[in-house]
């Protein structure tokens, strides 16, 4: 008696299922686009015919990757806001172990970081001392005092970045707000002679490069943007002459540093081979520079880790991982 149709449907799904489990259908290769300069190239090609690049190890390449991490839009500015964030976070967890400042105080005081624990984790210092120690000049940028300072500063983010971003590329527009923000601490260092921390030397920068990409031009659009620009740094400028603590020697080093910048660049983004590479080097370049910093900053954190021989590394050898898997062990876990 042959069976209903129904078993015999279940039964052939099922050998379907089990023959899929010990045999593998050849994987269909497509055709791929060249990260650098988009043309269409074979499956199996290893470098694009048309402009020579590698499909797997240039910076385009690998700019690509990491896009997929990223969002579509605005990703390098959301990049900065989430570093800021997590080391603003990290900064209240070991501000609360160690029992100083934290989420209580006054307004002004409200989240604060204790100063000790920004001294530890990279904050910049005056310039007879930063010379031995460089990498504080871009680990400062990260870093904040309180919750309306990078309250603040994020807003600002949020609000000038992805217009500039947009305006340069993400990569050029990396570079830019590393290096202004790292011109800023150099003017601070030198000239203000104190300890600093924050992005708003960096955020000047990207007002700066923005004033460059809006001289000469006289459409109304450009006119507008130049003007509620001028009227920001008069505000800041202001604010910073009343409120105290605030580093006015980073935010006109950034501002001037952005604005030679913003010279320089071309107010658009990248248009052909040459100059996507051109800024793909540049934000690579920052973003060594970033985790290079980083890096520096960890191992220099366990050096002077206080009362707690078992952190202390033996020396330049060990992982950036660890170290940084080790501190939140310490601060989290550990008394």
């Amino acid at each position: 008696m042959p069976l209903p149709v129904r078993w015999r449907y279940k039964l052939d799904r099922w050998r379907s299922q089990f023959d899929q489990m010990f045999h593998s259908e050849p994987k269909q290769m497509s055709p791929k686009l060249c990260p650098a300069c988009g043309t269409l190239v074979g499956a199996s090609a290893t470098k694009c015919h048309q402009c020579g690049a590698s499909m797997k190890y240039s910076f385009a390449a690998a700019s690509k990757t990491l896009g997929r991490w990223m969002p579509q839009t605005s990703p390098v500015t959301y990049a900065m806001l989430t570093i800021c964030c997590l080391m603003y976070g990290l900064g209240i967890v070991i501000t609360l172990k160690l029992g100083g400042g934290g989420l209580g105080g006054g307004l002004m005081n409200l989240g604060g970081i204790a100063g000790p624990v920004n001294y530890r984790l990279g904050e910049s210092i005056p310039f007879p001392y930063i010379l031995s120690q460089p990498w504080r000049l871009i680990t400062a940028i990260f870093l904040h005092g309180g919750l309306l300072h990078i309250g603040f500063n994020m807003w600002v983010l949020m609000d000038i970045g992805p217009m500039v971003e947009e305006l340069y590329g993400s990569a050029r527009y990396f570079f830019l707000f590393v290096t202004t923000g790292a011109a800023g601490y150099i003017a601070s260092s030198t000239l203000g002679l104190h300890p600093s921390v924050g992005a708003s030397g960096a955020l000047l920068g990207l007002i700066g490069a923005l004033l460059a990409a809006t001289t000469g031009r006289k459409n109304p659009a450009a006119q507008a943007l130049r003007s509620a620009l001028i009227r920001w740094v008069i505000y800041i400028g202001v604010l910073g002459f009343i409120m105290s603590g605030t580093d006015n020697y980073a935010h006109g080093g950034g501002l001037v540093s952005g604005y030679l910048l913003g010279r320089m660049f071309a107010d658009r983004a990248p248009a052909d081979l040459t100059e996507r590479r051109r800024a793909e080097l540049l934000g690579w370049t920052a973003g060594i520079a970033v985790a290079v910093s980083f890096g520096f900053m960890v191992w220099n954190y366990l050096q002077n880790a206080p009362d707690s021989g078992w952190l202390r590394p033996a020396g330049l050898g060990f992982r950036f991982a660890s170290q940084f898997g080790s501190i939140l062990f310490h601060f989290l876990v550990a008394r």
